[in-house]
């Protein structure tokens, strides 16, 4: 159970005082979680969902506040903050920060279908051109310079091939970039896999979990979403759902040419992105509470078959 500070009936009834959203009726915590205590809220009126905010940057909090009700405002699938009567979203209980959001329907696709990954990449399209003009701004905290920073930390405690595999993709991204140093920005998902969206049949009923969420180039997210939506247990990618997913994506928003020339290492990147995240919570920094940290073969796996094998052939934006 990822329930890191237990509330009572009591304690969760009245806070819920404060807000329009009715009287609790049952409260359950929500096992799954790695970061944050989350608890499904019922209420004679709704269906909630409390989160207390466990560990990071708590001064952040409004950042995420703003973006899910600007998304929420132009009506995508997003879990707009609850906020009082006063207009005030983010508050205490039990000393940690908390936010209500309305609970919202489906379930995480294990294997998605193409119906679903179209949907993904529609959705997901739609959300991009919409962050272009979120007027707030947080630098992405997983971006090259982190990568730079960060990656000496765990070579201690990998073999000379992937210490040197590590090192090198590192600076392949750094030439990249240096040709092709602007990308199209905006607000960012920033972890979009498939545990973070929820599916009613092929329909999306949500994405969730904005707590990575940062602006920076758009590019990023998607690469994030084929690395885990499009990706087979071997490392190679799906050609169908790789196709479903980008296809819907460009019917929306079209990638530039830039894009499209640093796409595979994108794709390159955001692998090591994860490798490397995975390998700093299992060596370096473990999680404070007792959980199974992620298994970061899956992400070298997924390195190593991009660079054998590179990105498959970008399907044409939609004329």
């Amino acid at each position: 159970m990822a329930v890191f500070t237990p509330l009572g009936d009591a304690q969760v009834a009245a806070f819920l005082e404060s807000f329009d959203v009715g009287t609790l009726t049952t409260l359950k915590g929500v096992a799954g979680g790695t970061e944050n205590s989350t608890f499904f809220v019922t209420t004679d009126r709704r269906e909630l969902v409390l989160t207390l905010f466990e560990q990071g940057e708590h001064e952040e909090l409004p950042f995420f506040v703003d973006l899910l009700d600007y998304l929420d405002e132009h009506r995508l699938p997003v879990p707009g903050t609850i906020h009082d009567r006063e207009g005030i979203a983010l508050h205490s209980l039990a000393g940690k920060p908390a936010l209500l959001f309305p609970r919202l329907p489906g379930r995480h696709p294990e294997a998605p279908n193409l119906n679903q990954c179209q949907a993904l990449g529609d959705t997901l399209g739609r959300m991009h051109v919409i962050s272009q003009h979120f007027p707030g701004h947080r630098p992405n905290p997983r971006d090259l310079h982190w990568m730079r920073a960060m990656h000496h930390k765990v070579l201690i405690y990998l073999s000379p091939d992937d210490q040197n595999l590590m090192k090198d993709e590192v600076d392949a991204f750094e030439s990249a970039f240096i040709e092709h140093p602007v990308l199209p920005q905006g607000a960012l998902h920033g972890d979009l896999f498939r545990d973070n969206t929820l599916f009613e049949g092929d329909k999306l009923g949500g994405i969730i979990d904005f707590y990575n969420g940062c602006t920076g180039d758009l590019l990023f997210d998607l690469a994030i979403v084929i690395n885990d939506w499009a990706t087979q247990d071997d490392g190679h990618l799906n050609e169908e759902r790789h196709d479903a997913i980008l296809q819907a994506y460009q019917a929306r928003r079209p990638l530039n040419a830039d894009e499209r020339a640093v796409w595979p290492v994108m794709l390159r990147m955001t692998a090591l992105r994860y490798w490397l995240s995975r390998l700093l919570v299992v060596y370096v920094d473990p999680p404070a509470h007792d959980l199974t940290p992620h298994d970061p073969e899956r992400f070298r796996t997924i390195l190593k078959t991009r660079l054998a094998h590179g990105a498959l052939p970008l399907p044409e934006a939609p004329s």
